[in-house]
């Protein structure tokens, strides 16, 4: 096991007092907060929140972990990844940490290694490690161009049966939009996500097509019953402006499907005028925008021997301020498009605490991997402490967000339904037959 901070009682019913919480993922508690933070005991019976108390109110009789102040949140929601590229690094490196580069590199990698097999020992690899994090629902794009769509929708649901109980998935195929004009591909396509339960998505580019391309999505999607999470702007051109084309597209066809933007890049790049109308048509058609700081730090902006100029990320306070639900995500691990990282949903909100200014104050962040994400996925069951909600937790030594946000907390410990999981992380090692030392 994992070294852990504190061994919760392996009771039927018990109680975490002392505890501190994120106000913004408490729900049906009212207590005075500081910096987005309350005071709470949490008593949990059969593995389900049965109350949430002031501090010292939880029943004398119950055994107890004295949390000292730690925090408790819920368990995350990862609402943008992509398990299918995942750990791919060692055997297919991109050459200089560009866009373009990324492309090529994830293109030739599976062209030439993503049979079942393979797709599906990195997809249990990434969500290993998710789990051990406290990660309970996950969204991940899985790339779909002919054959590519078959084999991993197939592998995806799957996965997704045998996972049902640790980490709820999700699934949209990715796929350049212009690939619609062959017909016959687009309905196969449509024809798997539909029969699998995914949602469809692509990646969106400026281009005279593009207004047609996005009617026709929203016609197959409406027809289908079909979500739309969309890849849109991930790049540092200020003449891309298809988050805007989105929007108009969801009012003109009257889609009301719920409809996710990815990345939106170069939101930041337009002048002011021209942000704020596209904002306004983002909330207006209903569009949640998910932001993937580590990716877009990683990508944009690189060029050879070249100091970035900006940092890669969408105008992500704006777009809340006017309504729109946002949150941030993990985005790619080990992969062409990014380097690092390992699914862990503290390292993210860290990350984006830093890159998007989250702090000054605090006191709303914590939505961005609770709540929020776990409202855009239609999931509002997850990602929030409340009495009759599951007792799927993460538990912090941390009292205060100094505290949690200078370490990696790796001494966290992870309940669910009450009960403390193994965190042991794979190893590496398990990957080196499939894709290199």
């Amino acid at each position: 096991m994992t070294h852990s901070f504190i061994s919760p009682p392996n009771a039927g019913r018990f109680a975490l007092s002392n505890a501190t919480l994120p106000a913004a993922a408490v729900t049906g508690y009212d207590a005075p907060a500081v910096e987005g933070l309350v005071k709470a005991d949490l008593v949990i019976t059969d593995g389900i929140i049965a109350a949430v108390v002031p501090p010292g109110a939880a029943p004398a009789e119950l055994a107890k972990s004295d949390l000292r102040e730690g925090m408790v949140w819920p368990c995350f929601t990862d609402m943008h990844t992509h398990l299918d590229k995942g750990h791919i690094w060692p055997r297919s490196a991109n050459p200089d940490g560009t866009f373009p580069g990324a492309l090529e590199a994830v293109r030739a990698d599976r062209e030439a290694n993503w049979s079942a097999g393979d797709v599906k020992k990195r997809m249990e690899f990434s969500l290993r490690s998710a789990y051990a994090h406290g990660t309970s629902l996950i969204r991940t794009h899985l790339d779909s161009l002919a054959p590519q769509h078959r084999i991993s929708f197939e592998v995806f649901a799957e996965i997704r049966d045998a996972w049902k109980d640790r980490i709820a998935l999700q699934a949209v195929a990715l796929f350049p939009m212009e690939n619609m004009a062959d017909a016959a591909y687009f309905a196969d396509l449509v024809a798997v996500v539909r029969d699998k339960g995914g949602l469809i998505g692509g990646v969106t580019r400026m281009s005279p097509d593009l207004d047609s391309q996005l009617d026709t999505l929203f016609r197959a999607a409406a027809d289908s019953g079909l979500d739309v999470d969309l890849h849109v702007d991930e790049t540092d051109d200020p003449a891309a402006e298809t988050l805007k084309a989105i929007a108009q597209a969801v009012l003109r066809n009257r889609f009301d499907g719920k409809v996710t933007a990815g990345h939106c890049c170069s939101l930041a790049r337009h002048d002011e005028e021209t942000a704020k109308r596209t904002v306004a048509l983002v909330a207006e058609a209903g569009v949640g925008v998910v932001s993937l700081p580590m990716c877009n730090m990683y990508l944009q902006d690189r060029y050879p021997g070249r100091t970035p100029r900006w940092r890669g990320i969408t105008l992500f306070k704006e777009l809340a301020a006017a309504g729109v639900a946002t949150a941030v995500a993990s985005d790619n691990t080990r992969d062409p498009f990014y380097a690092y990282g390992d699914l862990d949903p503290v390292e993210v909100f860290r990350e984006a605490v830093r890159i998007l200014h989250l702090d000054h104050p605090l006191d709303t962040a914590a939505r961005v991997i609770t709540a929020s994400p776990a409202e855009i996925l239609g999931r509002s069951d997850k990602g929030r402490i409340a009495a009759g909600a599951p007792a799927d937790l993460v538990l912090f030594s941390a009292r205060r967000w100094s505290e949690f946000l200078s370490r990696p907390q790796s001494d966290r410990v992870v309940l669910r339904r009450g009960k403390v999981i193994d965190r042991s992380l794979p190893d590496y090692r398990e990957l080196d037959n499939l894709v290199g030392a």
